[in-house]
């Protein structure tokens, strides 16, 4: 099924029927700032397809899209953290924080204890989690060893490679602009770590919290 997605008229518009579609264990792909997701709500059957969609392991686990700042619960903020939150969210930065044991499906849990999270600056996709009540999953649309999709014509081709699986909703914003990757920054240890670099460079990271591992 393919949702329009391309204006706030269709994001007010769809936002609560994919919610529902959500809620009922179906997953989607769907744009963000930087690139096409897929992706679902923490519901396990629906982490358990997404995983076997992706024939991903625990060792990769997929990070969480959020629509604000308000902190999770079971997640540990460090000062660095917070600072970096409110520097560069919403954005294409993802923060990988300490969490809670048992808190979190293991689905979402690094193999350090951590779970990822971002705050994505597409509009749309923040409507959506506001009328989900909670985070949406997220990896990229893309077949091993290729890029992920920039547009709704890569995503659907993604998808048909996949096998075209039943129960996934493609939310068609168009094409995006070309955008790198969200950069990772882990802080769940004594200093941040830079896990990948991405939109946001690690110099301009370092003027906010100073001295990091890159």
């Amino acid at each position: 099924m393919i949702v329009p997605f391309r204006t706030p008229a269709d994001w007010a518009r769809e936002a609560p029927s994919v919610a529902e579609h959500l809620r009922r264990e179906g997953l989607i792909c769907y744009p963000t700032e930087t690139v096409y997701g897929l992706g679902c709500a923490l519901v396990p059957a629906a982490l358990e397809r997404l995983a076997g969609l992706k024939a991903r392991d625990d060792r990769k686990p997929f990070l969480l899209l959020v629509s604000g700042r308000e902190p999770l619960p079971g997640l540990h903020w460090t000062a660095e953290a917070v600072r970096l939150a409110e520097a560069f969210w919403p954005g294409p930065l993802t923060l990988a924080l300490r969490a809670e044991d048992g808190v979190y499906p293991r689905w979402v849990v690094g193999e350090r204890g951590t779970v990822a999270v971002r705050w994505s600056s597409h509009p749309g996709i923040g409507l959506l989690i506001e009328a989900l009540g909670s985070p949406l999953t997220s990896t990229s649309a893309n077949l091993p060893g290729e890029p992920p999709a920039t547009s709704a014509d890569e995503a659907r081709t993604v998808i048909r490679a996949l096998g075209d699986p039943a129960g996934l909703w493609l939310l068609d914003g168009g094409p995006l602009p070309a955008s790198a990757p969200s950069t990772i920054v882990d802080c769940s240890g004594r200093r941040p770590r830079v896990l990948r670099a991405g939109a946001i460079g690690t110099e301009l990271l370092r003027t906010v919290v100073g001295d990091l591992d890159a």
